[in-house]
């Protein structure tokens, strides 16, 4: 055996040995355990550092992108003025965004201070702080000085009377006379002539007419204040007076109404056929008042207007005494009277604004152009006019009222009623060859008058 190979150890050494080394390994232990808490500690100190600083770098990059987006918003809000509500609200959001801090955070938390606001974030406050005050003044002054409603009354003298107009909520009414005092001069004397001479040549037919031209200050007068059965030439007034509870907000367009068993009338019109309690709009219904004469659709906006009292206490405020409803249709013994000048005067007062709104007037007109009977008036006006009117027609009288256009840019206002045998087709012929003769007339006189829209009459019509 070699000197240098190793003796065996006994038992008892080589547990000694054993402890030793034990002993000497729990010495070093917690100084082991120590450096490597310290490291972790570092480690875990270094990754929070740059989390930290990656966050603050985000949220003033985000918080930036926000600004600016509110901005855009807010800009976008103050450009109208119904957008206020809006505007606020976005710089309310904005307001509670947390401002940049510019300082240190507690020592404890190993944090690396936060980057000072640039010069842009500053200028953005700043823009957003003077649109936030402009909004706010833009809301009082909405507010302290609404702008008028679209639907304004077309005539300016309406407008001055609508602080008078009640206090009920009704529409403002014109109370003045719209016709002027006529001058003799401008009668159209030979045409009345002729058309007196046709009249008296049809035995027991008695005409009663009233033409006037606004702009020329021609008129034809024949009867004009002679009280006429109306027929369904009443439901003019009635039409106007349901677009006026239309402007005062008492009825709407698209109101359903429903057909009661007591409104259904005979005679003119298609209502009649339906089913009981079968509903329509207010505006289908005066469009079947006027379009096809439906004495129904009549009775129903009647009724839904406060009924033949009320309806006659609105004529007599448009200065219109001698238009007078008193019955419901078809009203066959001619109860309902008019005049034709009273007629005319209502179509003048349609044509000139006022009595509706301008979107009222062009709806009731519209509907007038829509007449389907064209028997009476169209037959003779000449070629390239226009009409928008009403005709009405029981055994005893027919007649005709409405707003007539000439080529030339020029209106008339024409109504005319003929009383006749029951059921005579004279009338009607009476009616076509007086349109005629009134027309032709009109029209030569229109063309010595000046152009359209360089008379102080020439914007009385629309």
């Amino acid at each position: 055996m070699s000197k240098y190979a190793r003796k065996p150890l006994s038992v008892g050494q080589r547990r000694q040995l054993l402890k030793q080394r034990r002993q000497a390994a729990q010495k070093k232990e917690p100084q082991q355990n120590q450096d490597l808490h310290q490291k972790d500690s570092l480690s875990r100190s270094s990754v929070a550092k740059q989390r930290v600083h990656g966050a603050s770098q985000r949220s003033v990059e985000g918080l930036t992108n926000l600004r600016v987006q509110r901005s855009a918003q807010l800009s976008r809000a103050s450009a109208s003025r119904s957008s206020n509500g809006r505007a606020i609200q976005s710089l309310s959001k904005l307001s509670a965004v947390p401002a940049i801090e510019t300082g240190t955070r507690k020592k404890g938390r190993n944090l690396r201070p936060l980057r000072k606001p640039s010069w842009i974030q500053n200028v953005l406050r700043l823009s957003l702080l003077g649109l936030g005050i402009s909004t706010i003044a833009g809301t009082a002054i909405a507010l302290l000085h609404p702008e008028p409603p679209s639907g304004t009354l077309a005539s300016s003298k309406l407008q001055a009377r609508k602080s008078a107009s009640g206090a009920n909520g009704a529409a403002p009414f014109d109370t003045a006379a719209t016709l002027p005092i006529l001058n003799p001069d401008k009668e159209l004397k030979d045409a009345k002539v002729r058309i007196q001479a046709i009249a008296a040549a049809q035995k027991d037919l008695v005409a009663g007419m009233f033409f006037y031209n606004p702009e020329t200050g021609a008129y034809l007068d024949l009867a004009g204040d002679k009280a006429f059965p109306a027929a369904s030439t009443i439901k003019l007034p009635v039409l106007v007076a349901f677009f006026q509870a239309v402007d005062a907000g008492q009825v709407r367009l698209d109101e359903p109404l429903v057909m009661r068993k007591d409104l259904i009338a005979s005679e003119s019109g298609v209502m009649q056929y339906q089913p009981v309690g079968t509903k329509y709009s207010a505006l289908e219904t005066a469009d079947q008042m006027i379009t096809i004469s439906d004495n129904t659709a009549t009775n129903m906006l009647i009724d839904r207007l406060g009924g033949v009292a009320s309806l006659n206490q609105r004529f007599q405020s448009w200065g219109l005494a001698q238009i007078n409803l008193r019955n419901p249709l078809p009203d066959l013994q001619g109860t309902n009277t008019v005049t034709p000048k009273d007629m005319s005067t209502l179509m003048l007062k349609i044509g000139q604004g006022d009595l509706l709104t301008p979107r009222s007037r062009d709806l009731a007109l519209d509907i007038m152009r829509r007449t389907v009977t064209q028997t009476l008036l169209p037959p003779g006006l000449g070629e390239g006019s226009t009409i928008a009117h009403k005709t009405g027609d029981i055994g005893t009288v027919v007649g005709d009222s409405g707003l007539i256009g000439m080529p030339n840019g020029q209106r008339y206002v024409a109504t005319v009623f003929v009383k006749r045998p029951h059921n005579d087709p004279r009338a009607q012929e009476l009616i076509r060859q007086i349109s005629k003769i009134s027309y032709q007339a009109l029209s030569s006189a229109s063309r010595s008058a000046p152009a359209p829209g360089t008379a102080s009459t020439a914007q009385v019509l629309p």
